[in-house]
């Protein structure tokens, strides 16, 4: 009996342990090949801010009022164009990294091409909204000088509304076939002629203000025709991309489907933010709780880059394994990309709270901005933790095609709680700023438990499943 138990034992023992080792070493894997996916996507995503700061910068040299007007046509741009038609194209971190996954490469192309005409569709009434710029912004109460300027800087960005949609496609086409550094590479060579382009249009031309709008255009359009190019001549596209098809306008309800609560799912916590700002404009001091909510909005956006290129190669990963019938992989996948987001969230929020001291001098050379920006650190650096892990549940959202669920988990966490506690705290326990902020944080704290809850109860064997006879059907 000794004998029996000194020779199971160590058998066990050894199984155990094998098991341990080895699931470290896929996780360590799986953890390699995110990170060679996000590296590129992030740099792409900071790019792209980069290319709008940077252009905001140069009309802030012309004055106040043209860096206010182009602000305004800026987030006005952003809540009635932008963000409903990235949030569409995020559709196709479902179709088309499934597909990919499934090995039917020629729906790739498929896919893109009926979302491009879908949302040049869409933004065709967007376009008539963005020419009543002007007057919609006088009649919401705006300042007439800032309106008119707005109203003008928009007209002259009309063009990135048509192109954005576009390249949401060609991105999200290539990314879900993990064709990342070409992306990347495109994006550098765009934002490094944007930056003469924008300095030429501003300040050498009669355009003004304006000027960096239409660069802003010009810029988007030539990443769109360098994508182009690259999806037209690439081998790595030959299996993918096989021409325009008249399966594109078929079957535009299945797409739609998805992209309305994709649209939805990115506006409404969108949206939320934009919200906040007009509360801090009706507080006692609105001038510094503006700037104040600015500066931390824009620290925000700045952290939601880095954070939004993990989230994206978590649901390139998820869904190209579930597309490809491996349950497994697909799960060890959702776990790298929240190691991978507890790690970055813990490490960006600890630098945050670090530098909240001195971070408002990069903004402001008022002594009262730079205090009240280092009292606002500390939340700002908790929201960074969390942020982290809510981009990528909300990327392993996308992966697995679970858009309606997200919509509906955002717009309870940030309209029914989110912000009745910004007003709460602001208004009621006369928290100012801070106030808005804590309504924040409780928004992204149900967000993440309520998305962290539905992935831990995923049965992944039934995704896998349900997907099969998806594609059966198609």
């Amino acid at each position: 009996m000794d004998s029996e138990e000194e020779i199971l034992s160590p058998c066990v023992s050894d199984s155990d342990v094998d098991d341990k080792d080895l699931w470290r070493v896929e996780i360590g894997e799986e953890v390699k090949k995110q990170l060679a996916l996000a590296g590129p996507l992030t740099i792409v995503g900071v790019l792209r801010y980069l290319t709008q700061a940077v252009s905001l910068m140069f009309v802030g040299h012309l004055g106040e009022l043209p860096l206010a007007s182009a602000s305004m046509a800026a987030s006005f741009a952003s809540v009635t164009g932008f963000s409903l038609l990235i949030g569409m194209g995020s559709a196709l971190d479902t179709l088309c990294g499934q597909a990919y996954g499934a090995k039917h490469y020629h729906m790739l192309g498929i896919h893109m091409q009926r979302a491009m005409s879908v949302l040049l569709l869409v933004s065709v009434p967007l376009a008539f909204i963005w020419a009543k710029t002007e007057h919609i912004l006088m009649n919401l109460g705006q300042d007439p000088y800032i309106s008119r300027g707005a109203g003008r800087y928009v007209w002259f960005m009309m063009p990135t509304l048509f192109s954005c949609g576009i390249l949401q496609c060609l991105v999200r086409f290539l990314q879900t076939q993990k064709i990342v550094f070409p992306v990347m590479l495109i994006s550098a060579i765009t934002t490094l002629f944007h930056f003469p382009t924008c300095w030429i249009l501003v300040f050498k031309t009669s355009l003004g203000s304006a000027g960096a709008a239409l660069a802003c255009s010009i810029s988007s359009w030539i990443n769109v025709f360098l994508l182009v190019l690259y999806v037209k001549f690439s081998p790595a596209c030959k299996q993918t991309w096989t021409g325009v098809s008249e399966m594109n306008i078929q079957d535009v309800l299945s797409f739609l489907r998805l992209a309305v609560p994709s649209a939805s799912m990115v506006c409404l916590e969108f949206w939320s933010f934009q919200v906040l700002i007009l509360i801090a404009g009706i507080l006692p001091n609105p001038q510094l709780e503006t700037s104040v909510l600015s500066i931390i909005l824009t620290t925000c956006a700045m952290l939601f880059n880095i954070y939004l290129g993990i989230g994206s190669a978590g649901s390139i990963r998820i869904s190209n394994e579930l597309g490809a019938g491996r349950p497994q992989k697909a799960y060890l996948a959702v776990h790298a990309v929240l190691i991978l987001a507890n790690v970055f969230g813990m490490l960006l929020g600890s630098i945050m709270f670090l530098l909240r001291r001195t971070w408002g001098y990069l903004f402001s050379n008022k002594e009262e901005v730079v205090k009240y920006v280092a009292s606002m650190m500390p939340l700002l650096a908790t929201s960074a933790s969390l942020d982290a892990i809510q981009c990528a549940l909300s990327g392993i959202v996308r992966g697995c095609g679970w858009q309606k669920i997200g919509a509906i988990v955002n717009l309870g966490a940030y309209y029914l709680v989110g912000i009745p506690c910004a007003l709460l705290f602001t208004f009621d326990f006369g928290l100012g700023g801070k106030g808005l902020w804590m309504g924040i944080l409780c928004a992204l704290f149900l967000q993440m438990l309520c998305l962290l809850v539905v992935t831990l109860q995923t049965n992944w064997e039934q995704q896998v499943i349900e997907l099969i006879f998806h594609f059966g059907n198609q």
